[in-house]
C-alpha cells in the first residue's frame, strides 16, 4: 500500500512531524493532522517543491522567481433559514487561495557553497593530521626496536671479545668455556645436558686441587673465565624473558632457545630434546593447552535437591540430560506430560530414582516463613502471661450447642437463625465469674464437616454437647473423631436433661463405646448434666472449663505482633471483605499492616461480636477485621507485617503457590476421569453455580452437592464464591446451562436481568439442607423413567363365551 500517514512519513525522513505538516502546507498539499494519508502524487509534488525551494529544479544559476500557487477548493457551509424554526440548510461553496514562495537567491546559493567547502578543507586537514600521527608512532616503534637489536649484538661482541681474551694455554679449558656457550644458547631446551656438565666441570676442578702452584693459578683463571661465562648466560637468559613477556610485533618464526609458555612465577615447563642441532620452527603444543576432558569409566551419580514443584524442563536442566528422556519416564510411569508441566515433589523424586540419580527434598524456606519466623524471634517467653481459654462447642445438629452459648452469654441468638440450626461459625468472648472465657460455635449440620474440623484445630478445649433424648448421633462421632485427631480435651455436656425421655446412662454407655470414659467410671473426661432451657448445671460447666485451663497453664505474650488464624471471612457490600479472626499471640491493633494467606490490608476497623468498634484484641480474643484487599479463605492463618511491601510479596508468593497446587490437581483430576471413563458410558453431567454469604458456606455446599454424583449422573461445581450474584456469574451459568444457587444472598440488578433474559435456572435458600435436597431432587428427575417389559405368566385362549 502506497499511502502512507504523516507521522509516518515523517519518522521515513527523520524529521518531527510539525515540521514536515509545515511544509505540505508550504506545498498546497491538504493535510491537517498527523494521521491524515498522503498518496504518491502528493510525496512526488512535495518532492518538487523541496527541491525548488533548495534552488534544484534547475541546473543552472537564475535570478530569484516568484512560484505563485493557486488553489481552489469546495466546501459546504451550513447556514440558518431564518424562519425562526430551527432548521439549516447546506450551501455549496468554493474558496480560492492564493500562496507565494519565493526560491533562494545566488548570494544564499554561495554563502551555502562556501560553508560546504570549508567542511570538505577541514575534513582534509584533520585526515592528513591522523595519517602523521600513524607514520610518527610506526617510526618511533621501528627505531625502538632496532636500538633494541643493536644493544643486543654490542653485548654479543662483548662476550665474544671475552672469550677471545681468555688464556689459550690449555685446550681444555677452552673446550669448556665451547660447552658453557653451547649451553647457554641451549638453556630452556637442554637442562639436563647443562646439569650433567655442570657436574663434569667440579669433578675436574675436584681432580686438580692437587697440582701444582703455575697450575692453581691457572685454574683461578679458568675459574673467573666461568663465572664472566655464567654471568653472561644469566643476562640473556633473562633477556629472552622479558622479549617473550612482551606482544611480537611483525616477527615471524621464534629465535633459538625463545620461551614463549610461562606461568605465573616466570617458570618454564621442561622438555626433553630429541637431539642436538638447530631448534625447528615446528610448533609444539605444551602440556597446558592439551584437552583436559576424560570419557567417565563408570556412570556419573547426581545428588538433586527437588524442590515442592518443579517443571519437566528444569529437572532435565538439573540432571543434564533431554527433558525427552524424563517425558519417556513419566509415560512408562503412565503420566502424560509436557515439557513446561509442573510436577509434584514426590513424582519428581521417583523420576530421578528411576534414572539412577539420588534426590533429596529441598527445603525452600516461603516468605510467610521468614515474616513468621522474624515475628517468633522478637518474642520474649519470659513476658508471657495467662491467657483466657478458646473452647468449642460440637455437637450434632440440635443437640442445643447454640441454646447453651445463648444461656452462658444471656443473648438469644438461636430464634435469629435460619430453620433454628446454625449454618456459620461464630466466635465469641463472655466474662464469666471465673474469668473470660472464649467460645467458637460450630454448625452440627453433616454438611458443615470442614467448619468443626477448622474449630477443633484451633480451640484449646472441646466442649461435646450431647442430647440426654438423641445420645451419640453421626456428627456427635466426627466431632469425637476431630476432637482426638488435634489432640484437645473434652468435657461432654449432656443438655436436655430436664425432658422425661433423657436418659443419662445411654449417653454414657454409648460415649464410652466411642473410648469417651467419664471420670466416675475411671476414665478421664469430665461429664457435667446441664439444661440450656433451665440453666440447670451452667455454673458446674463454667468451673470445669475453669479447672480445665488452670491445668493446662494456658499463657501467651501480649506486647508483640499479633498472630492468629481466620475463623470465618465474608464479603459485605457496603463495608467489602470482612474476616473474623482468632489472636492466638500478641495484640492485634488497628491499622496494622496484616498478611492472611493470598491476602493482606491494613487494619481499617476493628469489631467485636457484638458490633462495637474496639481499638485493639488480646490474646485468645475474637474480633471482625476490615481492610483486607480481598476475601481470605477460611482456615488461614495471619500475622502482623513490618511494611506493605513485605505483605504484598508474601501474599503474591501465597497466590502462585496456590495456582500451582490447583493446576496439579487438575491435571490429575483430568488423567483420574480419563481413566475411570474408558470403555464407559458417558454420564450426565449438572453444572452449579454456588454463591453464599461466608466462605464456610460455600465450602460447605460445594462439598455436599458433589457428593450426590452417582455413576449415572455427575454434580459439578463450575464456580463458587462469597458475595451476590453478578452478571459474570449469570452469563457463565447461561454458557454452561448451570443452575445458580445463591445461599442467604441475592442476585443484583444487572444479574437479574440476564438471568430473565436467558431464562437460567435460579434459586434462593437460607437453609442448607432444602437446597441439598433440591439438587438431589433435580439429579434424579434428570435421570428420567425408564420402561421395562415383564412376563408375569402365559395364558391361552380356549374359548368365547357371549
Amino acid at each position: 500500500m502506497s499511502d502512507v500517514t504523516v507521522k509516518q512519513l515523517a519518522e521515513v525522513l527523520g524529521i518531527t512531524a510539525e515540521k514536515l505538516m509545515e511544509q505540505l502546507k508550504a506545498a498546497d498539499i491538504p493535510a491537517k493532522s498527523e494521521t491524515d494519508t498522503i498518496d504518491n502524487d502528493s510525496k512526488v509534488k512535495l518532492l518538487e517543491f523541496l527541491r525548488g525551494a533548495h534552488g534544484k529544479d534547475k541546473r543552472s544559476l537564475s535570478p530569484r522567481k516568484k512560484v505563485v500557487l493557486k488553489r481552489k477548493s469546495k466546501e459546504v457551509l451550513t447556514v440558518s433559514s431564518g424562519s425562526g424554526i430551527s432548521k439549516t440548510k447546506n450551501v455549496n461553496i468554493e474558496v480560492k487561495k492564493k500562496k507565494r514562495s519565493l526560491s533562494p537567491s545566488q548570494s544564499e546559493m554561495a554563502e551555502i557553497e562556501k560553508e560546504r567547502s570549508e567542511a570538505r578543507q577541514a575534513l582534509e586537514e584533520r585526515r592528513l593530521q591522523l595519517k602523521a600521527e600513524e607514520e610518527a608512532k610506526n617510526k618511533a616503534e621501528q627505531e625502538k626496536r632496532e636500538a633494541q637489536e643493536a644493544a643486543e649484538r654490542e653485548a654479543e661482541e662483548a662476550r665474544r671479545q671475552e672469550a677471545e681474551q681468555a688464556s689459550p694455554e690449555d685446550e681444555q679449558t677452552m673446550d669448556d668455556v665451547a660447552t658453557e656457550d653451547d649451553v647457554a644458547e641451549d638453556l630452556v631446551a637442554d637442562d639436563d645436558q647443562e646439569v650433567a656438565e655442570e657436574s663434569a666441570a667440579s669433578e675436574t676442578v675436584a681432580e686438580k686441587d692437587t697440582l701444582t702452584e703455575e697450575q692453581k693459578e691457572q685454574q683461578r683463571r679458568e675459574q673467573m673465565v666461568d663465572m664472566q661465562v655464567k654471568k653472561a648466560v644469566s643476562e640473556r637468559a633473562q633477556r629472552k624473558r622479558q622479549e617473550a613477556e612482551k606482544p611480537a610485533k611483525g616477527r615471524k618464526g621464534k629465535k633459538r632457545g625463545e620461551v614463549t609458555e610461562e606461568t605465573r612465577y616466570g617458570r618454564k615447563q621442561l622438555h626433553v630434546k630429541g637431539q642436538k642441532g638447530r631448534v625447528s620452527k615446528k610448533v609444539t603444543t605444551s602440556a597446558s593447552e592439551a584437552h583436559g576432558f576424560q570419557k567417565p569409566a563408570a556412570p556419573v551419580v547426581k545428588t538433586v535437591a527437588i524442590p515442592e514443584h518443579i517443571t519437566v524442563a528444569d529437572l532435565a536442566k538439573e540432571l543434564s540430560i533431554k527433558a525427552s528422556d524424563i517425558i519417556k519416564v513419566l509415560m512408562n510411569m503412565g503420566m502424560m506430560v509436557t515439557i513446561n508441566q509442573p510436577l509434584d515433589q514426590d513424582t519428581a523424586i521417583l523420576v530421578v530414582e528411576e534414572l539412577g540419580h539420588k534426590a533429596e527434598e529441598a527445603v525452600v524456606q516461603s516468605k510467610t516463613e521468614r515474616l513468621k519466623e522474624e515475628t517468633e524471634k522478637d518474642v520474649d517467653s519470659s513476658e508471657a502471661e495467662t491467657r483466657p481459654p478458646v473452647v468449642t462447642v460440637m455437637g450434632h445438629v440440635d443437640h442445643g450447642k447454640t441454646s447453651l452459648l445463648d444461656y452462658i452469654r444471656k443473648t438469644k441468638v438461636t430464634g435469629d437463625e435460619a430453620g433454628g440450626i446454625t449454618q456459620h461459625i461464630g466466635a465469641y468472648h463472655v466474662k464469666t465469674p471465673k474469668g473470660v472465657v472464649s467460645f467458637i460455635d460450630t454448625p452440627g449440620h453433616a454438611a458443615f464437616t470442614a467448619m468443626r474440623a477448622r474449630g477443633a484445630q484451633v480451640t484449646d478445649l472441646v466442649i461435646l454437647v450431647v442430647a440426654a433424648n438423641d445420645s451419640v448421633m453421626p456428627q456427635t462421632k466426627e466431632a469425637i473423631d476431630h476432637a482426638q485427631a488435634a489432640g484437645v480435651p473434652m468435657i461432654v455436656a449432656i443438655n436436655k436433661i430436664d425432658l422425661p425421655e433423657a436418659n443419662v446412662d445411654k449417653v454414657k454407655q454409648d460415649l464410652a463405646a466411642h473410648e469417651v470414659v467419664p471420670e466416675d467410671w475411671g476414665g478421664d473426661t469430665q461429664f457435667i448434666e446441664v439444661s440450656a432451657h433451665t440453666g440447670q448445671g451452667i455454673d458446674e460447666l463454667l468451673e470445669a472449663i475453669s479447672l480445665q485451663a488452670e491445668v493446662m497453664e494456658l499463657t501467651a505474650v501480649k506486647d508483640t505482633a499479633a498472630t492468629g488464624i481466620v475463623v470465618e471471612s465474608s464479603l459485605d457490600k457496603g463495608r467489602g471483605p470482612v474476616a473474623t479472626v482468632l489472636v492466638k499471640g500478641g495484640t492485634l491493633r488497628k491499622g496494622d499492616m496484616i498478611l492472611c494467606g493470598e491476602e493482606f490490608g491494613r487494619i481499617r476497623s476493628l469489631i467485636d461480636e457484638n458490633g462495637q468498634e474496639i481499638e485493639s484484641a488480646g490474646p485468645s480474643i475474637p474480633a471482625v477485621v476490615l481492610g483486607l484487599s480481598g476475601v481470605p479463605l477460611a482456615g488461614d492463618e495471619f500475622l502482623v507485617v513490618k511494611n506493605k511491601k513485605e505483605a504484598r510479596d508474601a501474599a503474591q508468593e501465597n497466590r502462585e503457590q496456590e495456582r500451582e497446587t490447583r493446576l496439579k490437581r487438575q491435571q490429575a483430576a483430568k488423567l483420574e476421569n480419563l481413566m475411570s471413563q474408558m470403555g464407559k458410558e458417558e454420564r450426565l453431567i449438572v453444572n452449579i453455580v454456588v454463591k453464599a454469604d461466608v466462605q464456610g458456606s460455600v465450602e460447605a455446599l460445594k462439598d455436599s452437592l458433589e457428593n450426590i454424583s452417582n455413576d449415572e449422573v455427575e454434580v459439578k461445581v463450575i464456580s463458587s464464591g462469597v458475595g451476590g450474584i453478578n452478571n459474570a456469574d449469570a452469563q457463565l451459568a447461561a454458557a454452561s446451562n448451570a443452575i445458580i444457587i445463591g445461599f442467604n444472598v441475592r442476585a443484583d440488578k444487572v444479574a437479574s436481568e440476564t438471568i430473565k433474559e436467558s431464562d437460567l435456572d435460579l434459586h434462593y435458600f437460607s437453609i442448607i439442607y432444602e437446597a441439598i435436597d433440591q439438587v438431589k431432587a433435580a439429579v434424579t428427575g434428570a435421570l428420567g423413567t425408564e420402561t421395562k417389559e415383564q412376563i408375569l405368566g402365559t395364558a391361552e385362549v380356549r374359548d368365547v363365551f357371549r
